[in-house]
Order: structure tokens, then C-alpha cells, then sequence
């Protein structure tokens, strides 16, 4: 597809992808598509498991299932565009579309920063108030901070959002990834975007670089906590403290590498995008079940009850 001229506005993206290389496409499409599978199974068992589960309606798991949810929609939103341009030569993506990929990507995954904070302060109430965590972490206070997750995210998304929208674009109209994703898009302006981009690394990259620095704290707080109080469920506290800041890291260390630095490109941008927009939906799943007891006896209980396929001749 030719440049956009220069003096026209540009109405539309060209996503170049992951890569030109035909075979690998083909590689890469069945790949993609068996994580993206594995990420919709793994996260719905998730979500049905803790609604159909009495003894799993608590706090944690609740907080879990959100999050299993979420996990679902941030893959949903950028999965099935790389997969297209896997499969076939059709390249482009709307303006008003790239809008809305950022958009709903920066919502699901700010507020998935947030409940990954709540799911930290769930455990922190768990250990050092455990006589009181019912009472604290009660059905309202779980809704309200789920809420505020929600929230949180649609501001931060609209104040991203806005910051492009005022950006005037007129080429050239080449994105060196296969999603639309701010620190790309910003630099096709055709005008000085310094203070944008200041504004935006403030935004995503400090907040992102202070609430992993947070929830670090918080965890170690937790272990030292466990290590040196707890005698009872130790092992199981460990090993579910263990799984959350396991998914902490897979969750902010490519997001810090990516938007808390000035937006010129690196080698491995595309490869840590890979990881926290497809990678690490399906791998969430996986680490809290396979880490958890109690969640897998639920998981086997459900697929134990569910009925039989039938066989008509």
C-alpha cells in the first residue's frame, strides 16, 4: 500500500506485523491460535468454576475470577487482529478503529493493574488480620474496589486517548507491530509530541514503575509475615503468595520495559508486547491452578458433574 500523502489526513493504519516471511506466518497463525484457545479455556474454567463452587464463593477467589475475566478481554482485544494479519495479506486498520484498540486496551489492562493491587491487599488482610478478613474483605468492599478497578482504568484509557486525539495525523501511516498501541501511533504525529510523550510515560510508565515498587513491598511484607508468625495453612499461603507475585512480574516488568521509557524502537518491543498481550492471559490461568489445591479439586468436582455427551446411532 502506498504512504499516505503527506498533505492528507490519514484515515487508516498499516500494521506490518510480527513478519514477512510466509512459512513463518503460517507457523506463527497456528501457534497464536492454540495460546488464544488455551487462554478463553483456561480463564472460563476459572470464571465458571468459582461460580459454580460454594466453598470457593470467598473474597480470593472472587478477586481471582475478575481477574480471569479481565485476562479473557485483554486478550480478546489485540489477539484476533494479530491472528489476521497471520492468515491473510489484509494489513490495515481504521483510524477510528486503532482509537478503539488503544482505547479498550489501556482500560482492561489498567484495571487489571488495580485488581492485581486489591488481590495483594486481599492477601495482606488474610495474613495479618485472618480473624477479620470476612468481616473486612465483605461482599460490598469487594464489589467497590472491583468497581473502582474499573474506574480507574477508563480514566487513565481516556486520558491516553485524549492526548491522541488532539495530535493532528498526515503520514506517513506505517505501524511496526500488529496492534495499535500509543507509543507507535504518537510518533506518526505531524508535529512536535515531546510534551505528549512526557505526558504519557508520566501516565502509564511512572504509574506503572510505582505500583509494581507498591505491590513488591507488600509481598515481601507478606512473606516475612508468614515466615515468622504463621504455623498453620504456611505452605498454602506461600504457595498462593507465590502465584500472585509470580503474575505481578509477568504483568509489569515487559509493561515498564515498554512504556516507562521515551517511545523510540527497540528490538525487543515487539517481543515483550507479545508477552503481556497474549502470553500472559493464558499463563494466569495456569499458574493459580496448577499452584492451588483447592481450586483444582473444584475444577475436578465440576468436570466430574458435568453431563456426558450422548451418542445418538
Amino acid at each position: 500500500m502506498e504512504q499516505q500523502n503527506l498533505s492528507s489526513t490519514v484515515t487508516e493504519f498499516v500494521l506490518l506485523g510480527l513478519t514477512q516471511n510466509a512459512e513463518l506466518k503460517q507457523c506463527l497463525f497456528v501457534v497464536f491460535f492454540i495460546v488464544y484457545l488455551t487462554t478463553w479455556l483456561g480463564n472460563f474454567t476459572i470464571i465458571t468454576t468459582v461460580i459454580t463452587s460454594h466453598r470457593l464463593h470467598i473474597p480470593m477467589y472472587f478477586l481471582l475470577a475478575n481477574l480471569a475475566f479481565l485476562d479473557v478481554s485483554d486478550s480478546s482485544v489485540n489477539a484476533p487482529k494479530l491472528l489476521l494479519g497471520l492468515l491473510s495479506q489484509c494489513r490495515t486498520i481504521s483510524f477510528n478503529e486503532c482509537i478503539l484498540q488503544m482505547f479498550f486496551f489501556h482500560f482492561i489492562a489498567s484495571a487489571m493493574v488495580v485488581v492485581l493491587v486489591v488481590m495483594a491487599a486481599d492477601r495482606y488482610v488474610a495474613i495479618y488480620k485472618p480473624l477479620r478478613y470476612l468481616t473486612i474483605m465483605n461482599h460490598g468492599v469487594c464489589m467497590g474496589l472491583v468497581a473502582g478497578a474499573w474506574l480507574g482504568g477508563l480514566a487513565h484509557s481516556a486520558v491516553q486517548i485524549a492526548l491522541i486525539l488532539q495530535l493532528p495525523f498526515c503520514g506517513p501511516n506505517f505501524l511496526d507491530n500488529f496492534y495499535c498501541d500509543t507509543p507507535q501511533v504518537i510518533k506518526l504525529a505531524c508535529k512536535d509530541i515531546y510534551l505528549v510523550e512526557l505526558l504519557m510515560v508520566s501516565n502509564s510508565g511512572m504509574l506503572v514503575i510505582v505500583i509494581f515498587i507498591i505491590l513488591l513491598i507488600s509481598y515481601i511484607i507478606i512473606f516475612v509475615k508468614i515466615k515468622t508468625h504463621v504455623t498453620d495453612g504456611k505452605h498454602k499461603a506461600l504457595s498462593t503468595c507465590g502465584s500472585q507475585i509470580t503474575v505481578v512480574c509477568l504483568q509489569f516488568i515487559p509493561c515498564i520495559f515498554i512504556y516507562a521509557r521515551p517511545f523510540w524502537k527497540l528490538p525487543m518491543d515487539k517481543l515483550l508486547s507479545i508477552i503481556y498481550t497474549v502470553i500472559t492471559p493464558m499463563l494466569n490461568p495456569m499458574i493459580y491452578t496448577l499452584r492451588n489445591d483447592e481450586m483444582k479439586k473444584a475444577i475436578r468436582k465440576l468436570i466430574m458433574k458435568s453431563p456426558p455427551y450422548v451418542i445418538c446411532r
